[in-house]
């Protein structure tokens, strides 16, 4: 039985960031971008009005009040995506929308509030002329070129993985195509012939199979693309014909058939086709879990992960080392959402020296974390990892921890700190 962190390091090298491809932005959500993009231009390119108002040189406007306002002429009005036509002297002004071009001769924009724009309109008077009723400065509301963006400019760096923000940003620059490192393909098995698919008809001593589905959602939250093989029947042929199925993808998880049972075929499988890596890990759950690599002539070896049957220790398993695995292939870091110290309010015990993960609720008062227990900790008990916002970590050399200690928790990806 070998501890968690030689089994992370003996799974993670068998794996390597998998090839690039260019793809439209917009399917590149959640990807890890594979080069150094620079922008090409300003953003914005052109100088701009941050404020619907007037355009004016500010010279004209140095004793403005609402005592004695400038008065000013004004040329045109300029929305957005015109061009203006006239050029600003300090006698007149440019009425301009917002993200317009400057015009020559100007160097602030004066809001309409600050202005009599509104009696005028009220009166339904024309915008001959303008009264500023404000000091303006130079340089007020105006938007320089290049003050978002600079040509030549770092946009993304190599390693980022992409958000909407990002998309928005590249778009903003002219890209409509990027080079993001493929998503890995990992087929899913389930074994075990009392298994059926949920939603078929339940007959005495058959269960639902929810790790398929649960795996497979794990496995595209991470980013990776799950390629469902159904249930293996607890049969040598069956097991080994699903994973002959599975060959064509990047890895391959399979839950049950990794314990000592009569039952548990995926070891003996695994060993025909390639090499058994290890088969037990110190931790609980999720002690049975088997990792090795299936060979294929001519080509490269898949490997196969073998997460234990119970619901709550396949979903750990996976966490802990399925999860890496597709972060290593995808080149994407791996960074938990949080990780906390709380003061543990239930004892947990560590009879048999294995690094336990208790599902725990974490809450926040009076500016301290605690954690207790989010119900029974059997590996069959499912709803308690629904219950849960964490995992807490009672180490190897603990043979129990207590109420009032304090314990290192990880916050899950999908839930937050009540």
């Amino acid at each position: 039985m070998i501890t968690v962190e030689e089994a992370l390091s003996t799974i993670l090298s068998a794996f390597n960031p998998l090839p690039s491809s260019r793809m439209s932005i917009l399917n590149t959500l959640g990807q890890v971008v594979a080069e150094n993009i620079t922008s090409k231009i300003d953003v914005p390119s052109f100088k701009n009005s941050a404020m619907d108002g007037y355009a004016i040189n500010s010279n004209s406007c140095t004793k403005s009040s609402p005592q004695t306002p400038t008065i000013l002429s004004v040329l045109e009005t300029v929305g957005a995506g015109e061009t203006p036509k006239d050029n600003v002297s300090p006698t007149t002004a440019i009425r301009i929308m917002t993200g317009a071009p400057i015009p020559n001769g100007a160097d602030a924009v004066v809001p309409f509030e600050n202005t009599n724009e509104t009696e005028l309109l009220s009166k339904n008077l024309p915008l001959k002329t303008i009264k500023i009723f404000k000091k303006v400065d130079s340089g007020q509301y105006i938007r320089s070129a290049g003050e978002d963006i600079s040509s030549g400019q770092l946009i993304v760096s190599k390693g980022t993985v992409v958000t909407p923000p990002i998309i928005g940003l590249l778009s903003s620059i002219g890209v409509k195509s990027i080079s993001v490192t493929k998503k890995p393909i990992v087929a899913i098995i389930s074994t075990g012939s009392e298994l059926i698919e949920s939603g078929s008809n339940l007959s005495e001593s058959k269960i639902y199979d929810s790790n398929q589905l649960a795996i497979s959602a794990y496995v595209k939250s991470c980013g990776g693309i799950p390629k469902q093989l159904g249930i293996a029947q607890d049969d040598i042929k069956d097991i080994s014909a699903k994973i002959k199925q599975g060959l064509t993808a990047d890895m391959i998880i399979t839950s049950a058939g990794v314990s000592k049972g009569e039952y548990d075929l995926v070891k003996k499988v695994l060993s025909d086709f390639g090499d058994i890596h290890f088969w037990s890990v110190r931790m609980k759950p999720a002690k049975p879990l088997a990792f090795g690599i299936i060979n294929r002539k001519n080509q490269l070896p898949v490997p196969l992960l073998g997460l234990p049957g119970n619901p709550v220790s396949a979903l750990i398993g996976f966490h802990k080392f399925g999860k890496p695995a597709i972060y290593k292939m995808m080149n994407k870091s791996v960074a938990t959402k949080q990780n906390i110290v709380a003061i543990l309010e239930d004892k947990i015990i560590n009879k048999d020296n294995r690094r336990i993960f208790a599902r725990v609720l974490v809450y926040k008062k009076n500016n301290q974390y605690f954690a207790k227990l989010a119900g029974g900790q059997g590996s069959n008990l499912m709803s308690t990892v629904v219950n849960a916002n964490g995992l807490a970590t009672c180490p190897e050399t603990s043979s129990h921890m207590v109420p009032g200690e304090k314990i290192s928790v990880e916050i899950f990806d999908w839930a937050e700190i009540r």
